[in-house]
Parts: structure tokens; sequence; C-alpha cells
């Protein structure tokens, strides 16, 4: 009798996550399987985390593997098999077509894989910070990685110095909206500056991203909440919380103590 296979069968998780622009979310573990030749309507941004992959692309063979960022654009057909005896686990971000030119597609058939360490950090943070409830942070990391993508395919200017003046009409515009959110979008789009400018400039200025200012003013919010009465759970939603968990590892995380320490215990 042959021995068993020692190759780990696949293994999928996928999703579509609460964030504008992107349709899925790929997590797999592949052995012995090979995609044949196929397409996507959406750009494909890859990561592998162990092992390499062997692929064609317009009739050129390619690699992806280690600290490689590797883009596939839609509509052009590729395969995909794993280049090494033990398979191979990747991360996959599926984009809607417009969050990237058209014109870029020629680029991106020619130089699939990209070698940039941060551009590599905000992927594969995009993908953690996806696995929880934090879809804002999540925003601002694929403004940046979006950015650089175009600067790698040649379509970028450099970009612009951050200015104060955008720092703070974001964070104003953050503050009428501390409950609810505002995305990032909508605020490029009334303050007329470009996402990631808005992003660079508010680090630059206060040191911190719009989502951390934004949750820390949520916990500053709840607190004052409890502290007049207001049970744990309500105060959670009603500061712009998930659910009073949410609240908690925040709170926590901000104040070194749970929100309980702030009321008595029959209130919680």
């Amino acid at each position: 009798m042959p021995a068993a296979s020692l190759i780990p069968g696949p293994q999928i998780d996928a999703w579509r996550p609460p964030l504008d622009g992107v349709v899925e979310v790929l997590h797999a573990r592949f052995g012995e399987h090979g995609y044949p030749m196929h397409a996507h309507d959406a750009w494909t941004v890859l990561l592998v985390d162990d092992g390499a992959v062997r692929y064609d692309l317009d009739r050129h063979e390619r690699g992806a593997y280690g600290g490689l960022v590797t883009l596939l654009p839609p509509k052009v057909p590729h395969n995909g098999t794993a280049a090494g005896p033990r398979g191979f686990r990747k991360r996959v971000l599926y984009l809607e077509p417009h969050l990237l030119p058209q014109r870029l597609i020629g680029a991106s058939v020619d130089t699939p894989a990209i070698t940039d360490r941060t551009l590599h950090r905000l992927v594969s943070s995009v993908h953690r910070v996806l696995r929880t409830q934090e879809e804002a942070a999540a925003e601002a990391l694929m403004i940046m990685a979006l950015e650089r993508l175009r600067t790698h395919l040649g379509d970028a200017a450099a970009p612009s110095a951050p200015t104060r003046h955008a720092a703070h009409g974001l964070r104003d515009l953050l503050e009428e909206h501390i409950v609810e959110g505002l995305p990032l979008s909508a605020a490029a789009a009334q303050l007329h500056f470009d996402p990631a400018h808005l992003v660079r400039s508010f680090r630059r200025e206060f040191g911190m991203s719009p989502h951390q200012y934004l949750i820390s003013r949520r916990v500053d919010l709840a607190r004052r909440m409890i502290v007049t009465g207001r049970p744990l759970r309500v105060a959670a939603a009603d500061a712009g919380f998930y659910d009073q968990p949410h609240l908690t590892r925040h709170f926590k995380r901000i104040l070194g103590v749970p929100p309980s320490h702030f009321t008595h215990p029959t209130r919680a």
C-alpha cells in the first residue's frame, strides 16, 4: 500500500468584508492542487506566506513567494501551482476594477511582482485588521497601499508633503461624526484632498492614525456616559462601538483598566 501523502489538503477561508472596493478576501493553503488558466474580474493582490507559487501570465512564467507583493490585473488569464513539494499558503485581496486605473493593466502584466517591504506590511496589515471589527483602520491602510501600487506602476506623482490644514480639517470632520464614523473617501471629497494625503497629514500632525483618534474619542465619550450611570452595554452602543466587548478591549488598551472600574458593578 502506498504511503499516505504528507502534503496537506486544501484549506480555504473566504469572505466579503465591510470595506468598500474589496470584493473578497481569501486565505488558503494548497498542496497538490494546481489552478488551470483562468481570469478574474477584479485586481488580485497576492501574498505568499509559505512556499512559492509558479504561474503563467501573458505567456511568461512567473513566481510569487516570500516578501513579494504580486498584482494580477483583471480579465488577464493566469494559472498557478505550488513550486515545491510542500504546497503553499497565501492571502489574497480581490479589488474592484475601479480602485486602480484600467490603463495600468499593461504595466501590471509586465511587472506583476513588487519588492517593497512597506507595501507588503500595509497589505498584510489590511488582512490582519479585516479579521477584527476595525474596517475604518483597514480603509486607511488600503488607501496607502493603493498609492504605493500606483507608484510602482508608474501612475502616481511623488506624494505631496503633509499639511497642517488637511490634518485639522480631517480632525474637525471626525469630531462631527464620532459615533457613526466617516469614511476617509467621504472626508476627502468634502475637504478636496487626496485620501492618502489626509492620512499622511493626520499622522504627521497628531502622531496617530485617523482611526486611532476616532477610537480614542469614542472611549472618552463612553467614559463620560459610564461615570454618569449609563450601563456599559448602552454606553458602548451610544459611543459607536459594536458591542460591550469591543468597548472593553479599547477601553482597557487606552486607559489600562476595563470600563467596569468606572462604574458600580450593578450598573454594568
